[in-house]
């Protein structure tokens, strides 16, 4: 306790003692950050200009470390479609139009903008049934990992892959057919599906195989999942957040990666928080975001073709 109170007393003195001499300078840092943005985004968006001065430095740098800069684990496309799905649920109007507008410009098609809202729909989905039921978590977490483990022995990340080339498919046509799929898929029928009703079980589980597993989508199982992380994170939901973090390490993801997406996820619930609380003016917003748009791809095209000419010149063509 001593050495507590003695650490605290020693940080408000240095505070002091940088305040005083006029090494704090709050104004400074803001105008600063002012005209980083203007520079980043060609203008200063109105909603940022609602967000407290005090905080926007900080809030502006880490919005920026996350999706404006290359050298990050995950693609600035990614990012813009966890973006997409996780509005689509929040939901932000506003963080939908953005996350799209932006994804297109890193090279999102429109296959990839409704793989990512269709994975966030369907955590959503699982979210509310497991939740709903009070699964046991434990018990959850055990067929979670009786599950991964017989993919791993099968050689296999994607349900279509799990199948045994010398079995007969089994068409899917009700609840009994559904089991016997899903045994010989993931090796056993894991309760959560048989606490759905008998009416549901059949497209559930068409819905996870034919598309969360599927590895030929438009997005990459990896991706879904990393989406899937995203969006479970949020809810929040335990089960979800265990199951898509198993599911992603399974098809690749580093640890890196699921913490870059759970960090796009909290800066997408953030910025949708300040948009929805200061109630910004949704068509102004998306001027706003229109013209940042043209503004990046102007400047852009300006730095690739000064890199071009740039490399002309040193061949001396």
């Amino acid at each position: 306790m001593k050495f507590f109170v003695l650490l605290l007393s020693l940080c408000i003195t240095l505070v002091s003692y940088a305040a005083e001499k006029g090494m704090m300078s709050p104004k400074s840092d803001l105008r600063t950050t002012q005209v980083d943005i203007q520079n980043t985004l060609g203008s200063l968006p109105s909603f940022m200009k609602m967000y407290p001065e005090e905080g926007l430095p900080g809030a502006w740098e880490e919005y920026k470390s996350v999706f404006i800069n290359p050298n990050t684990a995950l693609s600035g496309k990614l990012k813009q479609l966890i973006v997409v799905g996780l509005a689509g649920q929040i939901p932000s109007n506003e963080c939908s139009y953005m996350g799209i507008q932006f994804a297109r410009m890193d090279g999102a098609s429109e296959a990839d903008i409704r793989d990512a809202v269709a994975m966030a729909a369907a955590t959503r989905h699982w979210s509310t049934h497991l939740n709903g039921i009070q699964y046991n978590e434990a018990e959850f977490a055990k067929e979670t990992s009786n599950i991964v483990s017989f993919l791993k022995k099968s050689g296999s990340t994607a349900a279509g892959k799990a199948d045994m080339p010398e079995e007969k498919t089994i068409e899917v046509t009700d609840a009994q057919t559904a089991y016997q799929d899903i045994k010989r898929t993931l090796g056993s029928v894991p309760q959560f599906f048989r606490q759905l009703p008998e009416a549901s079980v059949a497209g559930a589980w068409k819905m996870m195989k034919t598309y969360q597993m599927n590895p030929d989508t438009s997005l990459s199982p990896k991706e879904k999942e990393l989406i899937g992380v995203a969006v479970s994170a949020q809810i929040p939901c335990q089960y979800c957040i265990h199951f898509h973090t198993e599911a992603a390490k399974l098809n690749g993801s580093t640890d890196r990666e699921i913490h870059e997406a759970i960090t796009v996820a909290s800066l997408t619930r953030q910025w949708s928080t300040v948009l929805h609380g200061n109630m910004i003016d949704e068509r102004k917003f998306r001027g706003e975001i229109d013209q940042m748009v043209r503004y990046i791809k102007m400047k852009h095209a300006k730095d690739v073709g000064l890199k071009s000419n740039h490399q002309k010149k040193k061949k001396g063509v």
